[in-house]
Protein backbone atom coordinates (compact mmCIF):
# COMPACT_ATOMS: atom_id res chain seq x y z
CA UNK A 1 0.00 0.00 0.00
CA UNK A 2 1.39 3.22 -0.97
CA UNK A 3 1.99 6.11 1.86
CA UNK A 4 0.71 9.36 0.78
CA UNK A 5 1.27 12.31 3.03
CA UNK A 6 -1.32 15.11 2.90
CA UNK A 7 -0.88 18.92 3.56
CA UNK A 8 -2.09 22.45 3.15
CA UNK A 9 -2.09 26.16 3.92
CA UNK A 10 -5.51 26.45 4.68
CA UNK A 11 -5.32 24.29 8.18
CA UNK A 12 -5.58 20.83 9.37
CA UNK A 13 -9.27 20.93 9.91
CA UNK A 14 -10.27 22.41 6.24
CA UNK A 15 -13.08 20.45 4.03
CA UNK A 16 -10.36 20.24 1.02
CA UNK A 17 -7.70 18.27 2.96
CA UNK A 18 -10.11 16.38 4.70
CA UNK A 19 -12.70 15.38 1.14
CA UNK A 20 -9.07 14.24 -0.26
CA UNK A 21 -8.23 12.30 2.65
CA UNK A 22 -11.62 10.60 3.34
CA UNK A 23 -11.47 9.12 -1.03
CA UNK A 24 -8.05 8.08 -0.71
CA UNK A 25 -8.01 6.44 2.53
CA UNK A 26 -9.99 3.67 1.10
CA UNK A 27 -7.07 2.51 -1.10
CA UNK A 28 -3.67 4.13 0.45
CA UNK A 29 -2.01 4.64 3.63
CA UNK A 30 -3.02 8.51 4.21
CA UNK A 31 -1.11 11.02 7.15
CA UNK A 32 -2.43 14.33 7.17
CA UNK A 33 0.23 17.12 8.57
CA UNK A 34 -1.07 20.51 8.26
CA UNK A 35 -0.83 23.88 9.76
CA UNK A 36 -3.25 24.25 13.15
CA UNK A 37 -4.53 27.48 11.24
CA UNK A 38 -4.78 29.32 7.69
CA UNK A 39 -1.53 30.29 6.29
CA UNK A 40 -2.68 31.35 2.73
CA UNK A 41 0.06 33.38 1.15
CA UNK A 42 2.51 32.01 3.54
CA UNK A 43 4.75 31.25 0.19
CA UNK A 44 7.79 29.02 1.28
CA UNK A 45 8.84 31.12 4.74
CA UNK A 46 10.24 28.29 7.67
CA UNK A 47 9.32 28.92 11.26
CA UNK A 48 13.31 29.96 12.26
CA UNK A 49 13.08 31.93 15.46
CA UNK A 50 10.29 29.73 17.71
CA UNK A 51 9.79 26.15 18.37
CA UNK A 52 7.45 24.06 16.47
CA UNK A 53 5.07 22.07 18.24
CA UNK A 54 3.47 18.66 16.82
CA UNK A 55 -0.13 18.32 17.89
CA UNK A 56 -2.02 15.23 17.10
CA UNK A 57 -5.34 15.42 16.30
CA UNK A 58 -6.30 11.98 15.78
CA UNK A 59 -5.18 9.15 14.16
CA UNK A 60 -2.60 9.73 11.50
CA UNK A 61 -3.92 13.42 11.70
CA UNK A 62 -1.04 15.79 12.95
CA UNK A 63 -1.54 20.13 13.36
CA UNK A 64 1.94 21.94 13.09
CA UNK A 65 2.09 25.44 14.33
CA UNK A 66 3.49 26.51 11.40
CA UNK A 67 3.76 27.45 7.85
CA UNK A 68 3.37 24.80 4.95
CA UNK A 69 6.78 24.20 4.14
CA UNK A 70 7.45 23.16 7.91
CA UNK A 71 4.85 20.54 8.19
CA UNK A 72 6.19 18.79 5.18
CA UNK A 73 10.05 18.67 7.00
CA UNK A 74 8.34 17.76 10.10
CA UNK A 75 6.28 15.09 8.47
CA UNK A 76 8.93 13.63 6.93
CA UNK A 77 11.80 13.78 9.60
CA UNK A 78 9.70 13.17 12.66
CA UNK A 79 6.39 11.74 11.97
CA UNK A 80 5.95 9.58 9.34
CA UNK A 81 7.43 5.99 10.07
CA UNK A 82 7.74 5.11 6.45
CA UNK A 83 9.08 7.54 3.96
CA UNK A 84 6.00 8.62 1.06
CA UNK A 85 5.61 7.95 -2.12
CA UNK A 86 3.72 10.85 -2.79
CA UNK A 87 2.79 14.08 -1.40
CA UNK A 88 -0.20 16.15 -1.99
CA UNK A 89 -0.59 19.45 -1.14
CA UNK A 90 -4.40 20.86 -0.82
CA UNK A 91 -7.05 20.66 -1.62
CA UNK A 92 -6.73 23.93 -1.63
CA UNK A 93 -9.64 26.89 -1.30
CA UNK A 94 -9.25 28.57 -4.46
CA UNK A 95 -7.04 28.79 -7.64
CA UNK A 96 -3.08 28.71 -7.50
CA UNK A 97 -2.54 30.11 -10.93
CA UNK A 98 -0.23 32.33 -12.88
CA UNK A 99 2.33 34.69 -10.25
CA UNK A 100 0.24 33.63 -7.62
CA UNK A 101 2.12 30.34 -7.22
CA UNK A 102 4.98 32.87 -5.73
CA UNK A 103 2.40 33.53 -2.64
CA UNK A 104 1.01 30.21 -2.63
CA UNK A 105 1.71 27.95 1.17
CA UNK A 106 0.19 25.05 -1.03
CA UNK A 107 2.68 25.43 -4.14
CA UNK A 108 5.59 25.81 -1.76
CA UNK A 109 4.52 22.83 0.13
CA UNK A 110 4.90 20.77 -3.10
CA UNK A 111 7.91 22.11 -3.80
CA UNK A 112 9.56 21.21 -0.12
CA UNK A 113 9.25 17.80 -0.52
CA UNK A 114 9.87 17.83 -3.91
CA UNK A 115 13.42 19.64 -2.65
CA UNK A 116 13.39 16.53 -0.13
CA UNK A 117 13.62 14.13 -2.98
CA UNK A 118 9.88 13.65 -2.91
CA UNK A 119 7.60 13.42 -5.69
CA UNK A 120 4.67 16.21 -5.06
CA UNK A 121 1.78 17.77 -6.61
CA UNK A 122 -0.29 20.55 -5.41
CA UNK A 123 -4.29 20.42 -6.04
CA UNK A 124 -6.35 23.37 -5.42
CA UNK A 125 -9.95 24.04 -6.48
CA UNK A 126 -10.35 27.27 -8.60
CA UNK A 127 -12.87 28.98 -7.08
CA UNK A 128 -14.14 30.89 -3.63
CA UNK A 129 -17.32 30.32 -4.38
CA UNK A 130 -18.54 27.65 -5.81
CA UNK A 131 -17.36 24.09 -6.28
CA UNK A 132 -17.65 20.55 -4.76
CA UNK A 133 -14.30 19.51 -2.66
CA UNK A 134 -15.41 15.66 -2.67
CA UNK A 135 -15.47 15.61 -6.59
CA UNK A 136 -12.09 17.15 -7.19
CA UNK A 137 -10.70 14.58 -4.33
CA UNK A 138 -12.55 11.72 -6.81
CA UNK A 139 -10.57 13.04 -9.22
CA UNK A 140 -7.27 12.99 -7.74
CA UNK A 141 -8.01 9.56 -7.11
CA UNK A 142 -8.81 8.73 -10.70
CA UNK A 143 -5.71 10.22 -11.71
CA UNK A 144 -3.33 8.20 -9.30
CA UNK A 145 -5.67 5.17 -10.17
CA UNK A 146 -3.59 5.96 -13.82
CA UNK A 147 -0.43 5.57 -12.31
CA UNK A 148 0.14 9.26 -12.36
CA UNK A 149 3.00 8.64 -9.55
CA UNK A 150 4.78 7.27 -12.30
CA UNK A 151 5.15 10.21 -14.61
CA UNK A 152 6.54 12.35 -10.99
CA UNK A 153 9.75 13.91 -11.76
CA UNK A 154 12.00 14.18 -8.44
CA UNK A 155 12.82 18.14 -10.33
CA UNK A 156 9.41 19.27 -10.76
CA UNK A 157 6.05 19.06 -9.11
CA UNK A 158 2.93 19.15 -10.93
CA UNK A 159 0.22 22.13 -10.03
CA UNK A 160 -3.43 20.93 -10.90
CA UNK A 161 -6.14 23.39 -10.77
CA UNK A 162 -9.55 22.44 -11.14
CA UNK A 163 -12.90 23.95 -12.72
CA UNK A 164 -15.40 24.19 -9.95
CA UNK A 165 -17.83 22.13 -12.28
CA UNK A 166 -19.17 18.68 -11.59
CA UNK A 167 -17.14 15.76 -12.64
CA UNK A 168 -19.41 15.52 -15.53
CA UNK A 169 -18.92 18.80 -16.62
CA UNK A 170 -15.48 19.16 -16.75
CA UNK A 171 -14.13 18.62 -20.29
CA UNK A 172 -10.85 16.69 -19.77
CA UNK A 173 -7.40 17.69 -18.79
CA UNK A 174 -5.11 19.94 -20.46
CA UNK A 175 -1.02 20.35 -20.18
CA UNK A 176 -0.85 24.32 -20.00
CA UNK A 177 1.92 26.96 -19.12
CA UNK A 178 1.52 30.02 -16.03
CA UNK A 179 -0.84 32.80 -16.93
CA UNK A 180 -0.79 36.31 -15.94
CA UNK A 181 -2.52 37.50 -13.72
CA UNK A 182 -3.92 41.77 -13.70
CA UNK A 183 -4.32 43.29 -10.37
CA UNK A 184 -6.42 46.06 -9.86
CA UNK A 185 -6.99 47.97 -6.43
CA UNK A 186 -4.45 45.69 -5.04
CA UNK A 187 -4.58 47.83 -1.72
CA UNK A 188 -8.06 48.60 -0.07
CA UNK A 189 -7.87 51.64 2.72
CA UNK A 190 -10.11 51.66 5.14
CA UNK A 191 -10.58 53.53 8.75
CA UNK A 192 -11.51 51.81 11.65
CA UNK A 193 -14.57 52.84 14.04
CA UNK A 194 -11.31 55.75 15.53
CA UNK A 195 -10.88 57.08 11.96
CA UNK A 196 -7.75 55.78 11.78
CA UNK A 197 -6.75 54.51 8.29
CA UNK A 198 -5.90 50.46 8.03
CA UNK A 199 -5.41 48.66 4.83
CA UNK A 200 -6.02 45.60 3.37
CA UNK A 201 -3.62 43.70 0.89
CA UNK A 202 -6.41 42.32 -2.09
CA UNK A 203 -8.49 44.56 -2.83
CA UNK A 204 -10.71 43.34 -6.16
CA UNK A 205 -11.30 39.93 -7.90
CA UNK A 206 -8.04 39.94 -10.12
CA UNK A 207 -8.47 39.50 -13.65
CA UNK A 208 -5.95 37.26 -16.02
CA UNK A 209 -4.64 37.89 -19.57
CA UNK A 210 -6.52 35.49 -22.05
CA UNK A 211 -4.73 33.23 -24.67
CA UNK A 212 -1.35 30.84 -25.14
CA UNK A 213 -2.66 27.93 -23.56
CA UNK A 214 -2.47 29.44 -19.88
CA UNK A 215 -4.10 27.72 -16.90
CA UNK A 216 -6.22 30.24 -17.00
CA UNK A 217 -7.25 29.47 -20.43
CA UNK A 218 -8.20 26.17 -19.32
CA UNK A 219 -9.87 26.64 -16.15
CA UNK A 220 -12.11 29.23 -18.11
CA UNK A 221 -12.92 26.52 -20.82
CA UNK A 222 -13.90 23.60 -18.14
CA UNK A 223 -10.53 21.90 -18.46
CA UNK A 224 -8.18 20.72 -15.92
CA UNK A 225 -4.95 22.67 -15.53
CA UNK A 226 -1.77 20.28 -14.72
CA UNK A 227 1.50 23.12 -14.89
CA UNK A 228 4.79 21.29 -14.69
CA UNK A 229 6.70 23.81 -12.33
CA UNK A 230 10.26 23.72 -11.37
CA UNK A 231 12.37 26.27 -9.21
CA UNK A 232 15.19 26.77 -11.72
CA UNK A 233 14.16 30.77 -12.20
CA UNK A 234 17.20 31.62 -14.40
CA UNK A 235 16.45 32.92 -16.96
CA UNK A 236 18.64 31.90 -19.86
CA UNK A 237 17.83 33.64 -23.22
CA UNK A 238 19.10 36.72 -21.18
CA UNK A 239 22.48 34.91 -20.70
CA UNK A 240 23.82 37.31 -23.91
CA UNK A 241 22.54 40.54 -23.46
CA UNK A 242 24.80 40.34 -19.94
CA UNK A 243 27.85 39.01 -21.67
CA UNK A 244 27.88 41.37 -24.89
CA UNK A 245 27.11 44.21 -22.28
CA UNK A 246 30.34 42.90 -20.06
CA UNK A 247 32.67 42.77 -23.51
CA UNK A 248 31.27 46.33 -24.32
CA UNK A 249 32.05 47.75 -20.61
CA UNK A 250 34.79 45.82 -19.34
Amino acid sequence: MKNILLTNDDGVFAEGIEELAKILQKKYFVTIVAPDRERSAASHSLTLHHPLRIIKVSKNKYAIDGTPADCVILAINSILKRKPDLVISGINNGPNMGEDILYSGTVSAAIEAMNMGYPAIAVSLASYQKGDFSDCASIIDSLLEKDFISILSPKTILNINIPPFSINEIKGIKVTKLGHRIYTDFIEERNDPRGKPYFWIGGQVPEWSEGGETDFDAIKAGYVSITPINVDMTNYSYFLTIENWIKKEF
